[in-house]
Parts: C-alpha cells; structure tokens; sequence
C-alpha cells in the first residue's frame, strides 16, 4: 500500500469537521478527491468496483463523478484503505441482512479519531445545541453498552457520547437480563425530584413501548424543561406502530417532553457520520422550518434513481447515497438500500428501507423497521429482547379495549395472555447467551453454535408469548403493553 501517512489529509479533513455543521462547504470536493486517490491506491475491492465503472484518479473530477459503493458488497470482502494489522476499530456492518455472512467494518487510529470526532461534533451541534462549553447531564442510555456489545457501532459510539457529554452517573440500560425498568423509573422520579434535566437515548421501538407501558397504568413524569430523547430507528414513516406524530405527543404526555426536544438520528457501520433531526438546533437559534437532517460539511448525501443511477432532483424519492470524508479508512461513497429524498439545502430524510419487487426497488419502502441496533439478525433479535423485557418486567396485558388507545395500534391484542413461568424463564435464560455469543463472539464458530441453539429456544417462547419472530423481523406490530404496576 502507498505510503501517505504524512500528507496532511487527516489533518485537513479533522480541521473541517471541528469547524462544525457552519464550517466551509466548498472544502469538501478537493477532500474528496485526495480522500478518492488514497483509497483507489489502497483499497483493491474498491479499486475493482471503480475500473468496472470507469471511474479512477485519471478521470473523476468531481465527488459526484466517485462510485459509491454498495453495502451489501461490504459483507463479501474487506473493504479497508489501509493495512489491516493498523485496526484498531471494528464494527458489525448494519446491511448484511443475511445471518450467515458476516460483514465488518475496520478503521485504524486516524479514521478512529475521525469517527469519533466527526460525531461528537454532530452530537454536540445537534443533540446539545443549548450547552456551553463542558456542560454536561446525566444520560439514560436504553442501549448496551461496550462491554456487553462490543462490535456494535451504537455501543460503541454511545460510550463516546458518555464521555463527551454525560455526567458521571450517566448509564447504560441495558444488560443481560435486558433493560433494567427499575433502575429507568428510579432516573426519571430522580430528576422530576431534582429539577435536573436529563438525556434519554434508544432505540424508536424501545421507548413506544415504554410510553405504552405508563399510558397503560396512567403513569407520567414531568421530567425538568431541558430533558431531552435522541430515539433511532423507526424510519418508514412510522415510529414503531404509531406515527411520528403520535411518538411526539407519547413523549409529551409520559415524560412531558416536548417535540422541539425529540431528536431522532440515522447512523450506520458503513459510514462514519450519524445525522440528527434539526429540531433542536433550529428551536435554539430561533429558526422556523421543517423537521429534517442536515449533511455537514464534510458529507454529502443525494437521491438516485434505483434504476439509472441517476441523481433525483429535490423531493423525489430514491436510493440515498453518503459522501463522507470521515469514511477515510473504507470509501469515500456508499450507496444504500435506504429511501429517501434531499431538499435543496443540505437536507434529507430518510423513509424506510427499500423493497424490491420482481427485481426492481418499490418506490414504498419495506414495512420493515431500520432498527437503530442493525439489521443484522443478531441486533434484530436484541432489540426484540429489549422491547420484550420491558413487556416482562412491568407485567403483560391480558386484553386490551382497543377503542380507548389514542395511538391507534395496527393490531389489537384481544386475548394476549402473558408468557407461562416456563417460558419466561426460558427466554430469561438464553436471552443472555444469545447476546454474549452473538455480539462480543460473532466470529467464532463455535460461539455461533451455541448461540443459534439459544435462539431456537428464545424464539420458540417468543412465539408463545406472542412476540414477534425476531429472525425474521423486529417490527413492533405484535408488541403487548403493561398493566401491572410500574416498579
């Protein structure tokens, strides 16, 4: 591989990102192009990809002329711009929907300090636009954290956040007997008491059914003005079962937290920058405007045509490509199976994952839900153990008077009975096998094994207890909510 440890282009590229979501846009093509010539050096998968399309040093001109490449192919090779005994980074790749292939993404130190630092920058500009310099508060992580999940991108960056931005009794949620309610409600009866604000951040599915649970039994909070919720995941125009909207009045009536404070986000393993709604941000600096994300200005992000490839206008719906500078140790581009559509303005949203029908993308997307944990069938199954043991520990429903639900849940649960003693237990057993081989082993064999056998005995109660069937979709539409007292 070329030598170009000292040319200055991690320097450069970091000297943009610390220059925030305000800095110089028109520095972002000349990145692009020296970040395009290292990685058509160095990184032979690509390399490959761009001589199929013609593309090289010789004849791109623009970032718009680089190929973005596709994130299924990231499953199949490793797709690293440097020597890959520098990694020091590893995440599971959130696009490899197959559970026998096993994509990974490495970075070595300095696209580790650019990953790290590009999203403290968004996180700071977008979920804490109101702090100054070094404030801090206490943060209600409903994730795992690195220690139990130490492949997963979200951990991982969490962590950062922890560090960036929580106080010292920040904490991680989620264990292996999945999230611990008690230790949630005790938080939030805290700061109400307090006055102190807080920060809750997870996954779109886990908070619909933690509102449910308190609607259910009439409970609410009045967290301190200030508090805020980062939710990902959710992207098909609904949250969940119930729509963007309905989340934000859930939000407002359980927590009393308001929709200007109700930040969702999109990250995946294959790029390197999350993006944030622009709610607070704008809210703060008094500007009136449309909910959306915000490329800063060392991403770009456009819509394609599914077929041509070819760049949509704004407002049209297409498979959404991320330029980003911070993807220095992988490519420049990367072409999702995502939807969605740009504005114009340096903003996009994203509606769902796509459906192919007869080989061709539907321009409805997947009623699949884009979990924030992954969509790989480990994650997918953690996130249904999160949502499940919010259901187990606050108790589960045995009817429900469908009527009387404001939200409009797409199914009624007219005779869910709750999950035997022997069920429960088998779920609660293997549960935690599951997330300890599949996560921190996922490479090892033998891991595998043992794991897919504690699958088969968690899906068998899930199906049972009338859960969803987590190897084949963690969409919250079978979900039951709580009617034992909160504890």
């Amino acid at each position: 591989m070329t030598n170009t440890a000292h040319d200055g282009l991690v320097d450069d590229i970091l000297d943009l990102i610390g220059s925030g979501p305000e800095g110089d846009r028109d520095r972002f093509d000349d990145l692009a192009m020296r970040v395009f010539a290292r990685q058509y050096a160095n990184n032979g998968p690509y390399r490959a990809f761009c001589d199929a399309a013609g593309a090289s040093p010789d004849t791109v001109r623009s970032w718009e002329d680089v190929p973005a490449y596709p994130t299924d192919a990231f499953k199949d090779d490793v797709v690293a711009s440097f020597p890959l005994e520098e990694a020091v980074l590893a995440n599971l790749t959130s696009g490899t929907t197959s559970p026998n292939q096993r994509g990974r993404i490495f970075r070595d130190k300095d696209g580790k300090r650019l990953i790290f630092t590009a999203n403290r920058v968004m996180t700071g500009a977008y979920l804490f636009p109101d702090f100054s310099e070094g404030q801090r508060c206490r943060l209600l992580l409903m994730t795992p954290g690195p220690d139990l999940a130490p492949s997963m991108g979200m951990a991982i960056g969490m962590d950062q956040t922890r560090r960036a931005f929580g106080t010292e009794d920040s904490v991680f949620l989620v264990g292996r007997s999945g999230i611990d309610v008690r230790a949630l409600v005790a938080a939030l009866e805290r700061a109400q008491a307090t006055g102190v604000p807080v920060a809750l951040v997870g996954s779109t599915s886990a908070f619909v059914y933690f509102f449910n649970a308190c609607r259910r039994k009439g409970r609410r909070f009045a967290v301190p003005a200030g508090s805020r919720i980062c939710d990902g995941g959710g992207y098909r125009g609904r949250f969940g079962v119930v729509t963007r909207d309905d989340f934000y009045r859930l939000a407002a009536e359980v927590l009393g937290v308001p929709e200007t404070h109700c930040i969702n986000t999109l990250g995946m393993a294959e790029s390197a920058t999350n993006y944030f709604d622009s709610a607070l941000r704008d809210a703060h600096a008094g500007r009136e405007g449309a909910r959306r994300k915000v490329a800063p200005p060392w991403t770009r992000v456009c819509a394609v045509d599914p077929s041509t490839g070819v760049v949509l206008p704004r407002g049209e719906v297409g498979l959404l490509q991320h330029y980003d500078l911070a993807n220095l140790p992988t490519v420049l581009g990367v072409q999702t199976d995502n939807l969605g559509y740009t504005d114009g303005d340096d903003g996009f949203e994203i509606i769902g994952r796509a459906k192919v029908v007869d080989g061709r993308v539907d321009e409805m997307p997947s009623e699949r839900t884009v979990g924030p944990m992954g969509d790989r069938r480990v994650f997918r199954l953690l996130e249904a153990y999160v949502n499940f043991s919010i259901d187990f520990k606050m108790g589960r429903i045995t009817s429900r008077d469908a009527a009387a639900d404001p939200v409009g849940l797409r199914r009624e649960a007219e005779a869910a009975a709750g999950a035997s003693a022997g069920e429960a237990d088998a779920i609660v057993a293997s549960c935690p096998l599951v997330m300890e081989e599949l996560v921190a082993g996922a490479d090892d064999p033998a891991a595998r094994a043992r794991a897919d056998a504690a699958i088969a005995v968690f899906e068998a109660g899930a199906r049972e207890a009338g859960l969803p069937d987590s190897g084949v979709s963690c969409d919250d539409d079978d979900s039951h909510e709580a009617d034992r007292e909160l504890t």
